[in-house]
Order: C-alpha cells, then structure tokens, then sequence
C-alpha cells in the first residue's frame, strides 16, 4: 500500500466517520490477501471514496469512466487510484489490465452496473464483472452502501450530512465457476452477483 494511499485512506475514513457517522458491517468477509473483485451499488460520486475508506486495509483500485480522467486536478486524484474503461464499450486492452492487476493479487473494486442508479433501484449487470472474473480466477465479495444517495444525489452539487453505511458479503468463488460458457450463461453469473447485492440491501433496510 503507497503511502499517498493510505493517507488518503485514513483522511476520509476519519471525515467519513465524524461527519456521517460511517459503518462497516461484515467486513471479515473481505479477504486479506490475493485477487478480489469487490462489487458494490453505485448511486452517489461518494461511492468509490466511502468504499475504498472502508476497505482501509487493503489498497483498492478503481476502474474509472475515460472522462474523469481529463478533468483539471479531478483527473490527478483519479490516476492515481484507477484506470480508464470506456464503460459502453469496454476494450480488450481494459480487460488484460484489470486480469493482470487480479492476478498479481490486487483488489479490484467494480460497479457492476456500468454507472450510478439516479433512482437507487438496482439495474442488471454489465458482461465485463463476469468476464473479468473469469479469465483471472478471482474471488468476487457483494458489497452494498446505503446513504450516499441522501448524502450527494445524483445531480446534486452539495454535500448533506446522512448516515452512511457499507455491508460486504461472503466471497463468490469464481475461476471455473464463472468459465466462459457462452452470453446465457454469463448473464445469469451477473444476475446472481445483482442478487446477492440485493440481499445485503433488504439486510441493511431490515
């Protein structure tokens, strides 16, 4: 873990924590070491940052939108904790990257959906989780965050304070699991992935 990364960690777990009173649930269920793609609900520009906080023992890398990368200072933030993906059309070379990453046993952290939920309902998976799981073999943890939506909406320019929580799940195997057996067949892989994010929202309402 860099250092500019673990301060950065530590600045908005401790700003996350003050501010909006932040909560980790189940997150033994990461593992410690090794490839792990971490799949998360996206709903608020808070996302990556509340996730990543949470991860704080482990370094995350981001796969982010081409745009935001030449953005003035935003794009510097950006490159240093993700790599571009054109998120309509994902490339090969994207593909190899994030594989490479996962192999060499970093944690990936994805937003299956390809962009943020404007009304906090959960959409279906794009193909790329699935493939990127498994041509790399890597184990794939749900995770679902509650109250980004309230803190930043979509299409807000300002900040509220709301409380905000994050709650993983048990680690899906992939490797032969989710081997490339056709579109039919990665589509269910993703549906079940959505599912299982879904099942730790009615546990986090509940």
């Amino acid at each position: 873990m860099t250092f500019a990364y673990r301060f950065a960690t530590i600045f908005f777990f401790l700003l996350f924590k003050a501010f909006f009173r932040l909560k980790i649930i189940n997150i033994e269920n990461l593992p410690q070491k090794g490839g792990v793609i971490v799949v998360s609900n996206h709903v608020s520009h808070l996302d990556p940052l509340v996730i990543g906080s949470a991860i704080k023992m482990r370094q995350s890398t981001f796969m982010a939108k081409r745009a935001l990368f030449k953005i003035p200072l935003v794009g510097t933030f950006v490159k240093t904790f993700s790599f571009p993906v054109d998120r309509e059309t994902p490339q090969p070379s994207t593909i190899k990257e994030a594989v490479r990453r996962l192999k060499n046993g970093e944690l990936i952290v994805m937003f299956p959906e390809g962009g943020r939920s404007r009304d906090g309902s959960l959409r279906d998976a794009k193909r790329g989780t699935v493939l990127i799981a498994s041509l790399s073999g890597a184990k794939v943890v749900p995770a679902y965050i509650d109250g980004t939506d309230k803190a930043l909406p979509a299409g807000s320019r300002f900040i509220r304070l709301s409380k905000i929580r994050v709650i993983f799940g048990k680690p899906i195997e992939s490797g032969k699991t989710f081997a490339s057996r056709g579109k039919d067949f990665q589509d269910k892989i993703g549906n079940d992935i959505m599912k299982e994010i879904s099942n730790l929202k009615s546990k986090m309402q509940n």
